[in-house]
C-alpha cells in the first residue's frame, strides 16, 4: 500500500469506530481547557480531570487565578506532577492574559506559544478544540502510531505532524487526532498490540511482534571486568 492508501484506510476505520470522539479533558471554555492541557503534560487525563474541579473551584478565570499565589496553585495541582513548573506557568500565563489580551485566550498560534508553559502541542489543542481552527496536535500516541502505521518516519514530533497533515484532509484533522488518541489507548498500546488482532495493524502491520523482535537493535556488550577470564 502507498502512504496515501494507508492514510485513507486509517481515516475510514477510525471514522467508523469513533464518529464523534469526546474531548477527554473536562473544561468549560478556552481558558479552562488551556489550563487542563498544561496540566496534562506527563499526567493522565483521568488525574487531570480529578484535579481541575478543585483548582477551578478556587479560580476559573485569569482574574481569579492571579489572586492565588504560585504556592497555593502548586499545592492544588501537585498530584499532576511537575507542579513547581506548572504552577509558575499557570500564574504567569494568567497574568499575561490580563496584561496583553484583556483576560481572553488569544486565537493565534503565535500569541498562544508566547505564553509561559505553552508549547506548540498545547497551542494546537486549544486552537483545534476551543476555536475550531485546523490543527493536528501530536502526542505520544499519535507519534507512535504514525510510525507504526507507516505514515511517518517518526524522527521528530514536528516531522510527524507535517507528514500527517500531508496525507489527511484538513477538515479531518481536529477530529482525527482525538480518534487516533482513543484508538492508541484502547486498541493499539505501546507494548500490548498484537498485529494479528488490532483492527488497523492487522492490515498495515500484521507481523508487528515478529518485526519488532527481528529489527530490535541488540544491546551493547559489556566490557569484561579487569581480571575476568575471557
Amino acid at each position: 500500500m502507498t502512504k496515501q492508501e494507508r492514510a485513507d484506510f486509517v481515516l475510514q476505520k477510525l471514522t467508523d469506530m469513533y464518529p464523534n470522539p469526546p474531548i477527554p479533558l473536562d473544561h468549560t471554555d478556552a481558558y479552562t481547557l488551556l489550563i487542563a492541557v498544561l496540566l496534562s503534560a506527563q499526567c493522565t487525563d483521568v488525574r487531570v480531570n480529578t484535579i481541575t474541579p478543585i483548582l477551578f473551584n478556587r479560580a476559573r478565570t485569569p482574574q481569579d487565578m492571579v489572586k492565588l499565589s504560585v504556592e497555593e496553585i502548586q499545592d492544588i495541582i501537585r498530584p499532576c506532577g511537575l507542579s513547581p513548573m506548572k504552577s509558575k506557568g499557570i500564574f504567569g500565563l494568567s497574568k499575561i492574559l490580563l496584561e496583553k489580551h484583556n483576560g481572553q485566550v488569544p486565537q493565534t498560534f503565535e500569541d498562544l506559544e508566547e505564553l509561559p508553559g505553552v508549547g506548540h502541542k498545547t497551542a494546537s489543542v486549544v486552537m483545534a478544540q476551543s476555536f475550531n481552527h485546523p490543527a493536528f496536535p501530536v502526542d505520544t500516541h499519535i507519534h507512535r502510531l504514525a510510525f507504526r502505521w507507516g505514515l511517518s518516519d517518526g524522527t521528530t514530533v514536528d516531522r510527524t505532524e507535517a507528514d500527517l497533515k500531508s496525507v489527511f484532509p484538513e477538515d479531518s484533522w481536529n477530529k482525527l487526532h482525538l480518534q487516533i488518541i482513543y484508538y492508541g489507548r484502547e486498541h493499539c498500546t505501546a507494548r500490548g498490540c498484537d498485529g494479528t488482532v488490532c483492527e488497523i495493524c492487522r492490515t498495515l502491520y500484521p507481523k508487528r511482534r515478529t518485526a519488532l523482535r527481528s529489527t530490535r537493535q541488540p544491546a551493547p556488550k559489556k566490557a569484561p571486568k579487569k581480571g575476568a577470564r575471557k
